[in-house]
């Protein structure tokens, strides 16, 4: 989910965990917890700063190791144990449980939408991504403001967030419904389907989908229950050849590759380099793919510079290729 969605869920948390006897008779307690809840429920995504290194990095790490199974218990450990560092009276095995839970349900949300974590980490490192709820879904986080102001304007805070994700959970069921009825048509209607990726948009009646086949890519948009296939690609599979082994060497076409389940790639050759693009299919937008990965080669196979990430123009992704004369 997007920060600012993070962010009201740890208000969220604070507000159920008035249901413990321990935290709402202690006021000390209850600070500690609301700055353990909203801290815990951003703490996986610090490794967004991953980005001031560089973009392979951060595809390849975000949402990764922070995101795994040992580091939901590290990072609530860490955030209660710095908070009753400054509270030391106050009872540490219940800030802890709920800063704990506060960091799990970040990483439980991440995993039902497109772009996925590494949750189950150390066991498998495959990106669980279910795809039926988007990054930023309106009406989660309009659930969570409105329980903010009723809690402001004097509601009971616990009872309040137990409905409020009372009825979060059965729109989750709702959205995982929605999705299963567009996978099964999608699976009755095209012969020797490999898998589906599905990304719900902001609209709640409009999905974009990714299909691959035994030999073709669909690119398609789903409204109000109708799919329309707007793209289909050859489904080609990797040239067993000199440049294309080098271009997989490259860090940013190895991260990409390491992220993205469906793709196409071209080469194209120039008058004194070749390009390799690699191209996500699950995010088209207004006719254009924007998560690539591009690596150009010179003729005497050295690497000269390589990109990649989200770009939304061709002349965005050229200028990105070269800073001055280095490559980024």
């Amino acid at each position: 989910m997007d920060t600012g969605t993070h962010i009201v869920m740890g208000v969220g948390i604070a507000g159920i965990a008035t249901l413990d006897p321990v935290v709402s008779g202690d006021p000390t307690l209850f600070n500690a917890v609301l700055v353990g809840a909203i801290v815990g429920s951003h703490a996986p995504d610090f490794d967004t700063v991953l980005k001031l290194k560089n973009n392979a990095t951060y595809i390849r790490h975000h949402r990764g190791l922070t995101h795994s199974v040992p580091a939901i218990i590290i990072w609530g450990i860490l955030i209660a144990g710095i908070i009753h560092l400054f509270v030391p009276e106050v009872n540490f095995l219940h800030l802890w449980a709920w800063t704990f839970l506060a960091v799990a349900v970040h990483v439980f949300v991440d995993i039902f939408n497109a772009y996925g974590t590494q949750a189950y980490r150390p066991f498998t490192s495959k990106w669980v991504a279910h795809g039926f709820i988007n990054t930023f879904d309106p009406y989660i986080f309009l659930l969570h403001i409105a329980g903010i102001i009723a809690w402001i304007l004097g509601a009971n805070p616990g009872y309040t967030w137990l409905v409020i994700y009372t009825v979060i959970a059965l729109y989750y069921i709702k959205r995982y419904i929605d999705k299963k009825e567009i996978v099964k048509k999608i699976y009755d209607y095209y012969p020797n389907i490999e898998q589906v990726a599905t990304s719900p948009t902001i609209k709640q009646n409009y999905w974009r989908v990714a299909i691959t086949t035994a030999d073709k890519f669909y690119v398609g948009a789903v409204e109000n229950g109708h799919i329309q296939i707007v793209d289909e690609f050859n489904k080609v599979p990797l040239p067993d050849s000199t440049i294309m082994e080098l271009a997989k060497q490259d860090k940013n076409i190895s991260a990409f590759l390491s992220f993205s389940p469906v793709y196409r790639w071209e080469v194209t050759d120039y008058d004194d380099f070749t390009e390799v693009r690699f191209i996500d299919l699950r995010y088209r937008s207004k006719e254009y793919y924007p998560f690539v990965a591009v690596v150009q080669i010179d003729d005497n196979m050295r690497i000269m510079s390589s990109y990649t990430g989200w770009i939304f123009s061709e002349h965005k992704l050229q200028s990105k290729l070269y800073v001055g004369d280095n490559p980024i």
